[in-house]
């Protein structure tokens, strides 16, 4: 069944109380996804980390605690979403191991270099223009750094079928290793997993 217009646009940007609702679901629907980014990163207790689109937040907080001596951020559009990942991760914000932002990816704040690695999952579907979010990604990676991207590909029509086209953009494993190529991202790894009877894929790039 096609998943409503109004259900759609809430997963890209959820707000108020159904958007903590869908906020809740989608902690369980992803969190397959996430465990497959999450060991895709290969984390090392010192990296410093960012999260785009962290949602309800619990893989931000599962990844702070791997973190002993780095640091776990994290940046959503949502301002439902961060409230809602403050409460989870309130622990490690106290600490100074987790921090949270409001805004968009195709402008982070945050200087050249900073990361050396970052994750993102379920969100390309989203961007009105991928290719600006790709190179501010790579901007903010430091050389050598390790991005992770997870996304259903469209040719999983039994996954992408139930999204409105008007809401979601789908993308072959092709196109999106040209739109990594194009954004100097190097040696991009597609892997695809069965994930609950879905196909994820990760595109596992590095910044030259």
């Amino acid at each position: 069944m096609r998943r409503p217009a109004f259900i759609a646009r809430q997963s890209g940007c959820p707000s108020g109380l159904l958007g903590r609702i869908i906020g809740s679901i989608m902690a369980t629907e992803t969190a397959a996804a996430n465990d497959a980014v999450v060991a895709a990163l290969a984390l090392q207790p010192t990296d410093h980390v960012l999260e785009i689109g962290f949602g309800h937040g619990r893989t931000l907080d599962r990844v702070g605690r791997q973190l002993t001596t780095g640091l776990s951020a994290g940046i959503d559009l949502s301002e439902t979403m961060v409230r809602m990942a403050a409460r989870r991760c309130r622990d490690l914000i106290t600490a100074g191991r987790v921090t949270l932002h409001q805004g968009d990816s195709a402008q982070l704040p945050f200087p050249d270099g900073h990361f050396n690695k970052v994750y993102s999952v379920h969100t390309l579907y989203f961007w009105p223009e991928p290719a600006r979010h790709l190179r501010e990604i790579h901007r903010i990676l430091r050389p050598g750094g390790c991005f992770v991207l997870g996304f259903s590909p469209r040719d999983d029509e039994n996954t992408t079928a139930k999204f409105p086209a008007a809401i979601y953009r789908f993308y072959t494993g092709d196109e999106v290793r040209t739109l990594l190529e194009e954004a100097e991202f190097q040696d991009i790894n597609m892997i695809a997993r069965s994930v609950s009877s879905r196909t994820i894929a990760l595109a596992v790039s590095r910044r030259g």
